[in-house]
């Protein structure tokens, strides 16, 4: 661990300096950051979710400053999956005045290892961490640190060789985005770089992003954390988890779907709302899950995915990416003469037969860091831009 240097000054992590986090939680270390509030949280039953939601994808510490040093202590929790690959360490990326400036890494941390086999978890404690930005310009600045998207960030202390203020209201818009697991960043290369923050970034928009690996499922709670968060546009990406988790049919699906957009729309009455349905995934379009491990590929030393369902169960109900987003059309169609501010997007339009022809999803199921820019590029023209 780096230890401050004398000339460096403590700043208290205060809420005033921190965007895209719904909540933070008082630790016995530092502060925390959740992407769903606490009310939500105690509704929640599912691992899955409470781990994803405390990753803190698109939340990021903003300053203005003179600094030239910017160090900051952290606790990570890294996880990793027993009998597969190790996973690389979450990277914290420096953005000054809009334009990535570094990265680092946090060595040290708790360590997270889960047994897919036994649905078992072990956590082991480790050291708090430091991260270290120098040689920034002396010049009155916005500097921001992206969080790691896919690793659990205990923030402990901010230290600078100079002065250290809020950032002031830019005026900017502000986009809050729901998704699944390529929404939250799976296998981008850093935070700044998941599609929706590269989406963010080209629009001019502030991003609060509720992509939850895995857990993109309606989930009441979620609607209504939207429904409470102040936004001036939103979009809504489903489908691609239902698949995954088989969680429902089609009867309980089109309900489902009507419910959360009611439940978001009570707070946002005339918000522009765009419903954005999956992209393209091979092995889900005309298959139904859940998905799984591929045991051959993890034999191997490689993580895939496979599709476990009968195409044949399409008839009875059973969710595929192709009948979702054939729902999701119909419904969008019937609420819009009532909503005129209520938009679908096909997310074949992000990703579709070309691309997975160019850029095949590695894992069957992700889209590798080439996608990941190509999907924001194209959503701040198509969601957030002219065309949006």
């Amino acid at each position: 661990m780096t230890h401050p240097q004398h000339d460096l000054t403590t700043t208290p992590i205060t809420a005033d300096l921190l965007r895209g986090a719904l909540d933070l939680e008082r630790t016995g270390h530092g502060l925390l950051p959740h992407r769903l509030p606490a009310w939500a949280r105690a509704q929640n039953t599912d691992p899955q979710l409470a781990m994803a939601e405390a990753q803190p994808s698109g939340v990021r510490l903003v300053l203005r400053t003179r600094a030239t040093v910017v160090e900051l202590d952290t606790l990570p929790t890294k996880r990793s999956y027993a009998g597969a690959p190790p996973r690389p360490d979450g990277v914290y990326d420096l953005v000054v005045d809009g334009h990535l400036a570094g990265q680092a890494v946090a060595h040290g941390g708790n360590t997270l290892t889960i047994d897919m086999a036994t649905g078992t978890a072990d956590h082991r404690p480790g050291p708090v961490a430091t991260v270290r930005f120098t040689g920034l310009s002396d010049q009155d600045k916005d500097v921001e640190i992206w969080l790691p998207h896919n690793e659990t960030t205990e923030l402990v202390s901010l230290r600078t060789d100079a002065a250290v203020a809020p950032v002031p209201d830019r005026g900017r818009k502000v986009w809050l985005h729901h998704g699944s697991s390529i929404s939250h960043g799976s296998d981008a290369a850093s935070p700044s770089t998941t599609w929706p923050a590269i989406a963010a970034a080209r629009a001019g928009v502030e991003l609060v992003n509720l992509g939850l690996g895995g857990s993109a499922l309606l989930d009441p709670f979620a609607a209504r954390s939207i429904r409470d968060t102040p936004a001036d546009l939103i979009s809504l990406k489903i489908g691609i988890n239902l698949v995954n988790t088989d969680l429902m049919r089609m009867r309980a699906f089109t309900p489902a779907v009507h419910g959360f957009l009611d439940t978001v729309r009570e707070g946002h009455p005339t918000t522009p709302l765009l419903v954005v349905s999956p992209i393209l995934c091979p092995i889900h379009e005309d298959t139904p899950g859940p998905t799984t491990f591929d045991l051959a590929a993890l034999a191997t030393g490689q993580l895939r995915f496979t599709a476990t369902g009968d195409p044949a169960e399409r008839a009875a109900g059973k969710l595929t990416l192709t009948a979702i987003r054939e729902e999701l059309s119909r419904i969008v169609r019937q609420r819009s003469a009532a909503d005129p501010n209520l938009r679908h997007l096909d997310g074949r339009e992000l990703y579709g037969e070309a691309d997975s022809a160019e850029l095949p999803l590695p894992d069957q199921l992700h889209p590798d860091a080439a996608t990941h820019r190509r999907m924001g590029e194209r959503f701040a023209e198509l969601g957030l831009g002219s065309a949006g």
